[in-house]
């Protein structure tokens, strides 16, 4: 008898890496956003791009569309954003947006999918939706996985934590401060 070896799929590689980065930045995402995230990371490794014209008008163009058409392209408009603001946050500033920018898009695009999905599917896009911020913060994780150093400057930093309460935004604030950071009054135009 042969003695077998045991590889792991791409699948469960993905799934271990998003699992080490869901402990270090301490957000614990549900199975169903945890799946969503390794099958989306799956799909982006097969398809390297993210669009060459803005995010914003794909999501201009889905509210033209209807059924199947219009879902497809608010799924790529959620998918697209949530890379961006966790895996290529600095793709935000070459742009000279925020990355808050793409977090409130993409949470857009995912709670109108919630609102029109069929077979169940309502819940997944709202959960995607509310935890928008969690799966960033898990990916930004992954890409701080080989560095010990904080993953955002510490204004960028601020900024996140403040726009979108991000709490590895806070954790890296505190790591480089020394300090817990508190809220602050409400910025003008938030």
């Amino acid at each position: 008898m042969r003695d077998f070896m045991l590889r792991p799929t791409a699948t469960a590689l993905w799934q271990a890496l998003v699992s080490e980065a869901e402990e270090r930045s301490q957000c614990r995402l549900n199975e169903e956003q945890e799946s969503y995230l390794v099958f989306l990371l799956i799909r982006f490794l097969k398809h390297a791009s993210l669009g060459g014209q803005p995010v914003a008008l794909d999501y201009l163009t889905s509210q033209t569309l209807s059924g199947q058409m219009r879902s497809e392209r608010l799924r790529d408009v959620g998918d697209q954003c949530l890379l961006l603001s966790g895996l290529f946050p600095r793709r935000a500033e070459r742009r000279r947006v925020k990355t808050s920018y793409f977090v409130q898009l993409g949470r857009s695009a995912y709670n109108q999918l919630s609102e029109s999905a069929l077979n169940g599917m309502g819940s997944l896009y709202q959960g995607l939706a509310e935890g928008f911020v969690d799966l960033m913060d898990v990916l930004h994780a992954i890409r701080r996985l080989d560095r010990a150093s904080p993953w955002l400057e510490p204004l960028e930093a601020m900024e996140l934590w403040q726009d979108t309460g991000s709490r590895l935004a806070r954790r890296s604030l505190q790591a480089v401060t020394g300090a817990t950071p508190q809220q602050g009054p409400p910025r003008r135009g938030h």
